[in-house]
């Protein structure tokens, strides 16, 4: 999953990119709203977490514009700001949550699991195809009943290809969003994981569920 982070307090930031990192998300950071909505309107993400009250142009004003251009980027508002009449206008605006500070991390990362299901309108936090189940709370991995041990980037790769399970997906795109926009190694690591990923969760199944399109990348689905 594929997240900005546009926080100008830059311990703050910091902390929360580390924090997130660690379990496992491919994450920007930005300090200013200016930055942030460029990063916005030219790159795609999974969700953008934004505090309100940054220099150049506050979140508030990021969202307005995000919006208008017709991009439906998933919005947590992060702020020290907690009056309902706050909560209600960036809500109105187009924020899909709002979490004041402080805030647990625990918290957050659920906030952004939430978001993302419901902008890809899932309503579970169980995954599914076929055999094939993904808990994205327990992040237990199973096929056929018997669990599968997943690395951490293996782990990401599935979750992303479920969420958009009879989509094809092209290798630069799974690229930015399982890896990363400075991630340099080029695109045959998607190839190298895929394969991984196939082995384990395909390679002892009567139906296959993860399909090499030709030429453009890869796809997710039960073939007719």
């Amino acid at each position: 999953m594929k997240i900005l982070i546009a926080e100008d307090e830059t311990d703050l930031n910091a902390v929360i990119v580390k924090k997130l990192r660690s379990e496992g998300f491919s994450v920007e950071s930005c300090f200013d709203g200016e930055d942030a909505l460029e990063h916005l309107q030219y790159m795609d993400y999974d969700v953008a977490v934004l505090d309100i009250m940054m220099p150049k142009m506050d979140g508030i004003g990021v969202v307005q514009k995000l919006r208008a251009s017709g991009k439906n980027t998933p919005i947590i508002f992060l702020t020290a700001k907690d009056t309902v009449s706050d909560k209600v206008r960036g809500l109105n605006i187009g924020a899909n949550d709002y979490l004041v500070k402080p805030f647990s991390f625990e918290e957050l990362i659920a906030r952004i699991m939430a978001v993302t299901r419901t902008a890809a309108g899932i309503v579970s936090s169980i995954l599914k195809l076929d055999t094939l189940t993904l808990d994205t709370e327990s992040h237990i991995v199973r096929r056929d009943n018997a669990e599968i041990t997943l690395t951490g980037k293996e782990y990401n790769l599935l979750e992303y290809l479920l969420i958009n399970k009879n989509k094809i997906l092209s290798r630069e795109k799974i690229l930015n969003h399982v890896w990363g926009y400075d991630y340099d190694g080029g695109e045959k690591i998607v190839d190298v994981y895929m394969n991984y990923l196939r082995k384990k969760i395909d390679e002892n199944a009567e139906v296959k569920l993860l399909h090499t399109v030709r030429g453009i990348g890869y796809v997710m689905r039960i073939q007719p």
